[in-house]
């Protein structure tokens, strides 16, 4: 029978529901309504995978920011990006981000070359239009030139002359080129183009050019198309920018196709390299509805830039942390094969369940991801080839929740491992009970009926209590929403559409939430919550102190995380011990123990979760899930754990894409079945171990140094034919020696010195005025009782912000130039903390000798691309961050 339908409210035992109801029949209860349907029919294939909705608009910073870690795994494809040295923003300039963002497997940097101006619209000068694009036509000039001496990276540029040349250069307002828009006299903008195209191609014959980059697909855009044909200046690429919503890409892509046959232009490529609304981004569920429809047009796109950059778009969490959104576009890039046809409940309509699939005939495989729902829903896939699956299939669904804008996430929850019968009609129906609609959801389909035993749950009893549904007592309470909904979405995303302010400088109030539990034990806690780092209460200590209990015992104090505006969410995490049954939780603004709130926050729920087996158990990640290179997954593999293994013959790989909570120690094991040897890679560094794999099965156990967030294990074959079953990982201490340096212990020179400034220092200390000259630094003296790679894990804060010109705050990423033992300096980028009082770890690996080795770090500011001048708007520090402590450990085990 199928279980009861319940609202989304109600997810707590979801998990537990779905992995027994996987072996039901699509039958549902006599009388009961039928639920909503996603059907996957696998053998109508509607083309090669694409990939091409993980693109971003000024989502790099620089190299290091993010990591590119985070810029590989989330498969970026495309890069929308300022002209080098332009002052819209900090960072973000194209050639500088170009070489790590290829490096990291990315396809193409699109560069806005009107972004070479200040403001927007763009402020460019001179007396009238002929006299601004001559100095334009100048820029543009120099940005082709700058670009040739990229070498070989040169072929990755996409040159963009004009941006929403509809409202900037030739639109109506004080910045245009004569204020007349070009869609009611198109002759200007045409001509500009013209020019603007010639000057590319005469300076570099193999220039692709995209255009006409406006804000929407207009009617207009037609005569652009048959201007550009009769003129012999049509775009390698054709770029416009989607705000509306899903519906309207594939209604676009349509329309605009049909004009090309009508133009009588060979298909182009197309990138809506501007999609998706505040509301939208971080939120799994939204995403995924917006995936669905770019890679059915099978374009590429980059999703839009509404706040901060180097931060992929509302992806990224510090420097190497993801969000729901990154494991979300981790999930779609690891999709292979064709796309096959899917049928949502209600076709190309937003705010419903939508999804896209894949089928991967080679890896015998089907993925599917699918969200924007919340209740219950069959997944159908259809026309299930026995020749592929067999009779039976092993059916893995996993939840990619979401975390907040700056929220880290763990992988996705397992929420269920299953073989399921193939009906007699080649049907597999799973129902989807208790979904979130802010959530995505993944399910794998794999040959069923030779791994080994399912893998249970990685989570168990949950449950999700609002705080406008909480009890608040006492002074300052504010119910504040409803925030972003489907008609207001330049708001953000909020659980419940409201969330509650009141815990602040000078308040006495508490909000208490009455939850009930099954089961004595510990339970995870997350609230979630935010603090506007600009916010004058904010702004004196940073963090947002508040102050937890439970039943009115066991006093804890919790920092709430901070965002770039207000309603940005993440969310402060601890533990509870909790007996069965009622208990209140509060949160208040003081505390009879331990002292009172500094700031402002405002709630928005908070999560809880038993730690159980489940939960506690080593994260399991399966080979035949990993990136494969050169080799694909095999299911007639005795004793495997999942459906089944992976061989690595000499020179082929496979790639796990492994979550640490924080930076620090952790134990993985291989397990394989034997038949070869292999190498282990961490982040790009080759471990210094002995050969993983062996004749016969085992596991290969090793503590290695994982950077908090995202990590890269690379297992490649060199002898025989290894076959890898699976990674499990789990924290561990004490096996790698860690050994700690305060900064103000090290030595200062010049101007660098310790202070006392910042409080949630460790030990209300830490070392300020690094840089603005290399004279000014910190040195500090490390023991190594080997030599070898090492991890130097920097405890650090930075919370410069330069001038901005309009609605996008504008961090600064501090640099350090850091050298060991007088070799040659390595640049690392800091990502900002949002308050010089609130600090983050970073991990930089570097190679010490045994004994005493020297680690120093200074700053200066960096010149633009010509090397002899500088940003005139404060845009690149001359400073390193605040640093609070470094400490150093071996990478791996010997």
């Amino acid at each position: 029978m199928r279980p009861r339908r319940r609202t989304a409210g109600a997810v707590a035992t979801a998990a537990a529901v779905l992995a027994s109801a996987l072996g039901v029949s699509a039958a549902g209860e006599a009388g009961a309504a039928e639920p909503e349907k996603l059907v996957i029919d696998l053998a109508t294939d509607t083309g090669a995978f694409h990939g091409g909705a993980s693109g971003s608009l000024y989502g790099i910073y620089g190299d290091g920011a993010p990591s590119r870690n985070l810029i590989e795994g989330m498969n970026l494809r495309t890069v929308s990006t300022k002209a080098q040295d332009g002052p819209q923003h900090p960072g973000a300039d194209a050639l500088e981000i170009l070489p790590p963002f290829v490096d990291s497997g990315g396809k193409d940097v699109y560069i806005y070359m009107t972004d070479i101006y200040r403001g927007f619209p763009y402020e460019w000068p001179g007396a009238d239009g002929p006299a601004r694009l001559a100095d334009f036509k100048e820029k543009l000039k120099k940005q082709v030139q700058q670009v040739l001496t990229m070498g070989d990276y040169k072929d990755n540029v996409v040159y963009v002359p004009f941006n929403e040349p509809e409202g900037n250069m030739f639109g109506t307002g004080k910045w245009s080129y004569n204020g007349v828009s070009w869609r009611t006299n198109p002759g200007p903008f045409f001509e500009a183009w013209k020019e603007a195209y010639h000057l590319i191609k005469d300076l570099d014959p193999n220039a692709r050019i995209a255009g006409p980059n406006t804000s929407t697909l207009y009617n207009e855009v037609k005569g652009f198309l048959q201007y550009a044909k009769a003129n012999d200046v049509v775009p390698e690429v054709m770029t416009w920018h989607e705000l509306s919503n899903p519906a309207v890409v594939r209604t676009n892509v349509a329309k605009y196709r049909q004009w090309e046959k009508e133009v009588g232009i060979s298909p182009l490529p197309i990138n809506v390299n501007e999609y998706g609304h505040n509301y939208h981004l971080s939120v799994p569920g939204q995403v995924v509805q917006w995936v669905s429809a770019i890679e059915e047009s099978k374009i590429d796109a980059d999703l839009a830039y509404w706040n901060i950059d180097g931060n992929l778009n509302d992806s990224a969490v510090e420097a190497n942390k993801g969000n729901g959104q990154w494991w979300l576009f981790n999930a779609y890039g690891q999709m292979s094969g064709h796309t096959v046809e899917v049928t949502a409940p209600h076709p190309n309509q937003q705010y419903t369940l939508q999804g896209v699939a894949t089928l991967d005939k080679d890896k015998k495989q089907s993925r599917a991801i699918f969200g924007g729902k919340s209740g219950d829903a069959d997944v159908v896939f259809k026309n299930t080839d026995p020749k592929l699956f067999g009779t039976k299939v092993r059916a893995t669904v996993q939840e990619i929740p979401w975390t907040g804008q700056v929220g880290d996430s763990a992988q996705p929850l397992r929420l269920a491992d299953q073989e399921v019968t193939v009906g007699e009609d080649g049907t597999v129906t799973l129902p989807m009970t208790g979904m979130n609609e802010m959530s995505a959801y993944q399910v794998i389909l794999s040959p069923g009926g030779n791994g080994g035993e399912p893998a249970g749950p990685s989570v168990g009893w949950r449950k999700s209590y609002e705080a406008e549904n909480a009890t608040y007592t006492g002074s300052g309470y504010t119910k504040n929403g409803p925030e972003g909904t489907p008609s207001d979405v330049g708001k953000f995303a909020t659980s419940g559409n409201y969330n509650v302010g009141g815990l602040r400088t000078g308040s006495d109030g508490s909000l208490a939430f009455d939850v009930e539990v099954p089961k004595d034990g510990t339970y995870d806690l997350s609230v979630f919550a935010n603090s506007f780092n600009q916010f004058d209460r904010v702004k004196e200590q940073g963090p947002t102190n508040v102050f937890l209990r439970v039943d009115g015992k066991d006093p804890q104090e919790l920092r709430m995380p901070l965002g770039y505006k207000w309603v940005v969410w993440g969310h402060t995490d601890t533990t509870v011990k909790l007996t069965a049954g009622k208990h209140r939780i509060t949160l208040a603004a003081k505390d009879p123990d331990l002292g009172v709130t500094k700031g402002d926050a405002i709630i928005d729920k908070v999560d809880l979760a038993l730690r159980d087996e489940n939960v506690t158990r080593p994260a399991i990640y399966e080979a035949e899930y990993a990136t494969l290179t050169g080799t694909k997954p095999g299911y007639t593999h005795p004793g495997a754990s999942g459906p089944g293994a992976v061989p690595l013959p000499k020179g082929d790989s496979a790639t796990f894409w492994v979550h640490s909570p924080a930076d620090g120690e952790a134990t993985v094991s291989l397990d394989h079945l034997g038949g070869g040897r292999a190498e282990v890679a961490l982040n790009g560094e080759k471990l210094d171990l002995p050969g993983a794999g062996a004749d016969t099965k085992g596991t290969d156990v090793t503590r290695m140094f994982l950077s908090g967030g995202i990590n890269k294990i690379t297992v490649t074959g060199t002898s025989g034919e290894l076959v890898v079953d699976r990674l499990r990982v789990s924290p561990s201490s004490g096996n790698l020696v860690t050994k700690v340096h305060q900064a103000e212990d090290g030595e200062l020179s010049g101007a660098a010195k310790a202070t006392e400034a910042y409080t949630f220092a460790t030990g209300g200390k830490a070392v300020t005025d690094i840089g603005n000259g290399k004279e000014n630094a910190l040195t500090v003296d490390v023991d190594a009782e080997r030599a070898g790679r090492h991890a130097v894990t920097i405890r650090y804060s930075n919370a410069e912000q330069a001038p901005a010109t309009h609605y996008n705050p504008d961090p600064i990423a501090r640099h350090a130039d850091l050298s060991v033992n007088g070799e040659a300096a390595r640049r690392v980028l800091f990502p900002t903390t949002f308050h010089f009082n609130d600090f983050r770890e970073l991990t930089v690996p570097v190679t010490l000798k045994k004994g005493t080795n020297r680690i120093r770090f200074t700053a200066e500011e960096l010149p633009d691309f010509d090397g002899t001048t500088y940003n005139q708007y404060d845009q690149r520090s001359p400073y390193a961050p605040v640093i609070d402590r470094i400490t150093v450990t071996p990478l791996a085990e010997k």
